[in-house]
Order: C-alpha cells, then sequence, then structure tokens
C-alpha cells in the first residue's frame, strides 16, 4: 500500500498558500531565461551598437522636447540611469550577455545625457525675449548680414543692450533700398526699430519661431523705421562671410534670372536670391533638398576634389612611387570639403556631410567598407554634441533619413544581388542601374514623407521620379559646369562654360514646375501628431538598423502611424493665438476667415494646418454668415448636430446684458478681448484670457468638441515659459 507523504510547511503559513508563492531560484531562471531570449534576438538582428547609440541619445534629446516639464525630464534621467545600472548589476561579467549589456546600459547612458546635454544647451544659449512690442531705438554691433534679395530686404543681426542694461541679440530687416556697403560685419550702427518678441507657433502644429529664435539667442526680431546710422565703419570684418557674398553676387553677375539664383545657392550656400515661385516647386516636386547645401553637394566636391586630385597626381612617377596617391588625395578632398562647407555657411546638413564624407575619404585611404551605418552614427553624434536643438528641426531629420534610406537599401541582401558584377551587354548593365535609381528614389520619398508631412503638412508625390532625372543633372552636370566656369572666370574665359550651366539650370527648374502642376502632385495632411510621427520614426528605424527578418516588425509601428494618419479628423475651426485671426472650414471645403487678413504668412498657415488649397473667402461674404459691425455668427453641421459660432469683430465695448444672451445662444464663443463671466458659451469660450494661456486652438467639431492647444506642445520650456 502507498504511503502518501505530506511536505513540511513553515509554522503560521497554509500548503495552499506555500505552493502558490515561487522560491527565489524560479525567478533568477525565468529572469535568466528572458536575458537569453535578449541576446539571441540581439545576434541573431545584426545588433550594431554604433547606430543603436547615436539613436539612444537622439531619443534623450527627443524625450527632452516631447516631455512638458522639468520634473519628467528628471525622471526620464533616472530611468535611464537605473536601466543601466540594473543590467550592470544583473548581467556584468556573465557569459553571453556581452550585447545585452552593452544595449542595456549604452542606452540607458545616452538617454540620460541626452536629456541633460539639451537641458544644459536651453539653458546656456537660451535667450529671454523682450517683453512687449514697441518701437526703440537700438545702439549695437552687426553680427551678421544675411542678403535676402528676393524679398526685397537686408537682414541684420546686432548685438545690443535693453534699457535695462541687458545685453541682447536682436535681428531687424532693411528694405533693401536702405542698403549701404557699410552695413556689414563688425560695424556699430544706431537704428529705430519696431520690435517684437520672438513668435510662438500661430496654431498648432504650426512653425515655431520662437523655439528656433531661443536657441539662436535673439531676444526680439522687428523692422528698421527709418535711416541707419553708421557710428563705426566695421574693423577686422570676418573673412568668409563677405567672400561667401562676393562668390554670391559674382555668380549671379554671369547668370541672371533664377537660374542665377540657383547656381548662387550651389556655390554659396546663398538662398536669398530664390523667388518664393521657384522654392514652391521645388518643394512640391520634392527637389528642395538640392536647394540646402548637404550630401549631394558636399560630395560632388569631395569627390571632384579627390578624382582631380588622384589623377594629376598619378601623372608625376617620382611622387607615384613614393606615396599613397589615395591617402593624398583623400586629405585633399577633405581640405576641399570642409574649406566649401565653412564658406557655405556651416549649416547642420553641410556639416553632417563633410564629417561623413571625411570619414569615407578616411576609409577610402584605409581601404575600409566607405559607407556605412557606423559612419552615418559618427556624424549625426557629432552634430548632436555640438547642436542638440537640430533634432527638432526639419533639416537634421531629413538629411539623415534619406541617407540612412540610402545605406540601409544598398546594404539589403536583395539590393546587393540585384546590383552584383555579372556577364551582360552594358544596356542591361544600365537598365539595372536606371531600375535602381529609381527604386532609390522611391524608398527616399517615402523615407521623407513623415518628416515632410509634420514639418510642413505637405508633400509631393512625383517626387521620386523627378529626383531620378534632375539629380544625375545636378551631380554631373550642373554643379561641375559651375565649378569650372569659376576656375575659367580667372582668366576670363568662362562665359561659354556660363551658359551651358545656366540651360542646365533652366531644365532642372522646368522639371519641378511642371512637376508641381501635376493634378494631385501635393497631398495635404495637416493633423500629424508627435505620436503619430514617433511611429513613423520608430518604424523606419527598425526597419533600417535591424537585419533578416527582425527588420520586418518596422512595418507594424509604420502601419499604425499610417491608419492614425488616415483617420484623424481634419479640424473645423482654427484659432489664432491673438484672437482675432479665425479660420472656418465652410461645408464646401473653402476657407472663412473672420478678417481678411492681408498678411501671407497667416493665409499660409491658415490654409495649410487646415489642408485647403483653395484661396480663403471674407466669412462676411459666406452667404450662411451674419455678420455686424462688432460680431459674426455662424452655424455649422458636423457630427450629427448644429454648432453655432460667435466671434467678436471689434473691441468696442457690448451691452452686457446683449452680449451674455448671445453668449448663451452660442455654443463656441472666440474673442481677442476678456470677456466677462457673465458670457457662458455652451462649449467653448475661447477669449483673451484663455488664448493667453493656451495659444492657438485647433478645434474638431465633434461629440464632444476635440481642442488641440500650442501650450499642450510646448509645456514649461524656455521660450514658452518666458512668454507666459
Amino acid at each position: 500500500m502507498a504511503t502518501r507523504v505530506t511536505p513540511l510547511v513553515p509554522l503560521g503559513e497554509e500548503p495552499g498558500d506555500a505552493a502558490l508563492q515561487q522560491p527565489p531560484w524560479r525567478k533568477a531562471a525565468r529572469l535568466s531565461s528572458v536575458a537569453d531570449a535578449a541576446e539571441g534576438f540581439l545576434a541573431r538582428a545584426g545588433f550594431d551598437r554604433g547606430p543603436w547609440l547615436a539613436v539612444a541619445l537622439a531619443g534623450g534629446i527627443a524625450a527632452w522636447f516631447a516631455l512638458p516639464s522639468a520634473g519628467w525630464w528628471v525622471a526620464t534621467m533616472a530611468a535611464g540611469l537605473i536601466v543601466a545600472l540594473g543590467a550592470l548589476a544583473l548581467w556584468r561579467g556573465q557569459e553571453g550577455r556581452s550585447n545585452l549589456v552593452i544595449a542595456c546600459v549604452g542606452t540607458g547612458l545616452l538617454v540620460a545625457f541626452g536629456v541633460a546635454l539639451i537641458w544644459a544647451r536651453s539653458e546656456l544659449v537660451g535667450a529671454e525675449p523682450i517683453e512687449r512690442p514697441g518701437s526703440m531705438v537700438v545702439a549695437g554691433q552687426v553680427l551678421e548680414r544675411i542678403e535676402q534679395p528676393a524679398d526685397d530686404r537686408i537682414r541684420l543681426v546686432l548685438a545690443t543692450r535693453e534699457r535695462t542694461g541687458r545685453a541682447i541679440k536682436v535681428r531687424v530687416n532693411l528694405p533693401l533700398e536702405q542698403d549701404d556697403s557699410r552695413l556689414r560685419e563688425g560695424a556699430v550702427v544706431r537704428l529705430k526699430a519696431r520690435l517684437m518678441p520672438p513668435a510662438p507657433p500661430m496654431l498648432p502644429g504650426g512653425y515655431d519661431f520662437a523655439r528656433a529664435a531661443w536657441f539662436e539667442g535673439y531676444a526680439a526680431t522687428g523692422s528698421v523705421q527709418g535711416p541707419v546710422e553708421i557710428l563705426q565703419p566695421a574693423k577686422g570684418a570676418p573673412f568668409l562671410a563677405p567672400l561667401q557674398r562676393r562668390l554670391s553676387e559674382h555668380v549671379r553677375a554671369q547668370l541672371g534670372g533664377s537660374p542665377g539664383a540657383i547656381a548662387a545657392a550651389f556655390a554659396s550656400g546663398d538662398r536669398g536670391s530664390i523667388s518664393e515661385a521657384d522654392e514652391q516647386a521645388m518643394r512640391d516636386a520634392g527637389l528642395t533638398h538640392l536647394l540646402s547645401i548637404s550630401g549631394l553637394h558636399v560630395s560632388a566636391v569631395i569627390a571632384g576634389a579627390y578624382f582631380l586630385a588622384i589623377t594629376l597626381f598619378a601623372l608625376w612617377p617620382w611622387l607615384t612611387l613614393r606615396v599613397r596617391l589615395p591617402l593624398v588625395a583623400a586629405g585633399i578632398g577633405a581640405l576641399a570639403g570642409i574649406g566649401y562647407t565653412l564658406l557655405t555657411g556651416a549649416e547642420v546638413p553641410t556639416v553632417r556631410s563633410c564629417v561623413g564624407a571625411v570619414l569615407v575619404l578616411g576609409a577610402l585611404a584605409l581601404g575600409r567598407e566607405p559607407l556605412s551605418l557606423r559612419m552615418l552614427a559618427v556624424g549625426a553624434i557629432f552634430v548632436l554634441l555640438l547642436w542638440p536643438e537640430s533634432l527638432a528641426g526639419p533639416s537634421f531629420e531629413l538629411s539623415f533619413a534619406a541617407v540612412i534610406a540610402i545605406i540601409a537599401l544598398h546594404a539589403s541582401r536583395p539590393a546587393r544581388a540585384f546590383l552584383a558584377p555579372r556577364e551582360e551587354a552594358w544596356l542591361t548593365r544600365l537598365g539595372r542601374h536606371a531600375a535602381m535609381l529609381l527604386l532609390t528614389g522611391l524608398v527616399i520619398e517615402i523615407a521623407l514623407m513623415p518628416i515632410v508631412l509634420f514639418h510642413f503638412h505637405r508633400a509631393g508625390i512625383y517626387g521620386a521620379f523627378a529626383n531620378v532625372v534632375v539629380i544625375p543633372l545636378v551631380t554631373f552636370g550642373s554643379m561641375p559646369l559651375i565649378a569650372l566656369a569659376l576656375v575659367l572666370d580667372l582668366v576670363g574665359l568662362g562665359a561659354p562654360v556660363w551658359w551651358l550651366a545656366g540651360k542646365s539650370l533652366e531644365l532642372m527648374l522646368w522639371i519641378a514646375h511642371v512637376a508641381a502642376a501635376q493634378p494631385g502632385a501635393v497631398r495635404l495632411m495637416p493633423q500629424m501628431g508627435w505620436g503619430t510621427f514617433a511611429l513613423f520614426v520608430a518604424g523606419g528605424l527598425w526597419l533600417a538598423l535591424w537585419r533578416g527578418r527582425a527588420r520586418l516588425w518596422g512595418f507594424a509601428p509604420a502601419v499604425l502611424a499610417t491608419a492614425l494618419l488616415l483617420t484623424t479628423p481634419a479640424p473645423d475651426l482654427l484659432i489664432a493665438g491673438d484672437g482675432r485671426n479665425v479660420a472656418i472650414v465652410a461645408p464646401d471645403s473653402r476657407l472663412l476667415l473672420l478678417r481678411d487678413s492681408r498678411s501671407e504668412f497667416t493665409r499660409h498657415n491658415f490654409k495649410e494646418l487646415a489642408g485647403v488649397e483653395a484661396e480663403p473667402l471674407a466669412l462676411a461674404q459666406w452667404p450662411g454668415a451674419e455678420c455686424n459691425a462688432d460680431f459674426c455668427s455662424l452655424t455649422l453641421h458636423r457630427a450629427g448636430r448644429d454648432w453655432r459660432l460667435l466671434m467678436s469683430r471689434s473691441r468696442y465695448q457690448v451691452d452686457a446684458a446683449v452680449l451674455a444672451q448671445a453668449c448663451a445662444r452660442a455654443d463656441i464663443v472666440v474673442s481677442d478681448r476678456w470677456l466677462p463671466r457673465t458670457c457662458l458659451p455652451k462649449q467653448l469660450n475661447a477669449d483673451g484670457k484663455l488664448l493667453a494661456r493656451t495659444g492657438g486652438l485647433s478645434v474638431v467639431l465633434s461629440a464632444p468638441p476635440r481642442v488641440a492647444t500650442v501650450a499642450s506642445s510646448e509645456g514649461e520650456h524656455g521660450w514658452w515659459r518666458a512668454r507666459q
């Protein structure tokens, strides 16, 4: 007969309770199995620490921008440190845990460091804006002169002092007819200017000039009123800025009109002469990246210098037998790239491209793989350490996303197999490379579209096809011709080459205007939020940085983000932060403006953020609107019900009892002034008091109304805190 053995139970515990408890060794085993699985995944998916460490640094910087307050920033840094220390405590010294330890420790430390880096940068360079707009006499030294002949103005950046004695930096616009050749860097001037604090976004999702000005150190911007008095001419002015201007003027003198403006941008980085029509066509055709000195231009200059140097040196037998020509040519190419970067203003894409190109030259000289994600990671870390705020701008995001897409595509196994050398006719080989060029353009367009939609709310559809023609045209035609023409100008023989360069640029502009004019060439998507954008970025990075089947998981966040983007409704009502400018999307999808603003900037913002291409119409001219000198009212049918809107048009005093009755009948009231407490609409009272706290509003008329505010995306960052 079998004997039943009852397990011993510690005193004070029930057998059932003991059975439910897991011993420590079992918990440790379960944690170890999770670690084993994670380590195996990292090994199978091709974990490359360099790119992911750059992503971690960028993630910390992005977290600072996205999170609202100092408490969140400190908590993020603490969480990063806890992850790093926890990984060290759990797995340091354990065999087979190297990838996991590096991933956890590196990610935790760099996320924490990224938050601290951008926070410190904000506190060090951020400039408190002036308190209120006003006209004042400014005396100071010219720090920078920015020529913008296309807008009939010159911009001067001045170092001056407030009445309180605080040293500040201001930027003022000077009409072109008042320009003086003595107004250059180093001159001391006195002028009267209308100054105002840098403006926050007019609407949710709009351009945040206050943030850009904060990191540029601008306390105010404005326009000159009256003549400029030069107190002291410039002495020992910088060398590069005047050289850049002289080069730009020389190029424009050789090529007139739009081709000359584009050629000046290629040669010197000066985009001030490009007309708005040409810039808009380039943007809608997906070619605007050509106007910003970046990878294409720097690579062309460095490649030209490299191959020219190695070809000329190869003709000298004595040198060929004694030195490694690739090393010498790489040095000359690097010097050419650095000089071109400095000459064109050392903008973020140019610096990134220069760093990457110098690394490529080093790899070529040493016989290593020249183009890799590690090289790109070094460039990204270099730029972020110097200008961490650039992460939030479209320039950084577009340039790095394009290069990541190119490297990831060409490093993939199918692409390598497709481009592998083989015995075939030259025409077939040319067709394969042309097909790969088209595919590369499509991949770049897909990679860049979320970024363009997030920042500009519009994206060109035909960009991939336009780029297939225009990029080779610029790389192997326009830029070499411009360089050759500049060299020949030294002996007065550049005119024929300038003519050829002009024709190539005319062809490029023709392609841009034709592509932009096609039906459906531009897609407006005004409603992408931070969360949707983060999903797109996460999906794209996952697809690019892993190998094998693991990378396919990157499609999950990308598909989810696409679904969110397509199902998020466009706003029905847009209210600017001043309360004066209001736009309503009419039933026929036209845009109705409360005030017929003369500001092209205001009209453009309303059209862009409402997703409406047609020209706006004054609300008073709309048949369904009821307007008098003081107020306008309108009824809209949305979400299965009628919404009554009441908006003020003047600042004249209105009888309080009459106003209270009108407010009670309205669902939403909008005013640029503070309305009395007796004004109680059914849903929202967007008066001056509320808008001072929230900034501009974007309203979707649903049940209940969905209201987005500028303040919700600004948090307690310095540029918004100073405004409040």
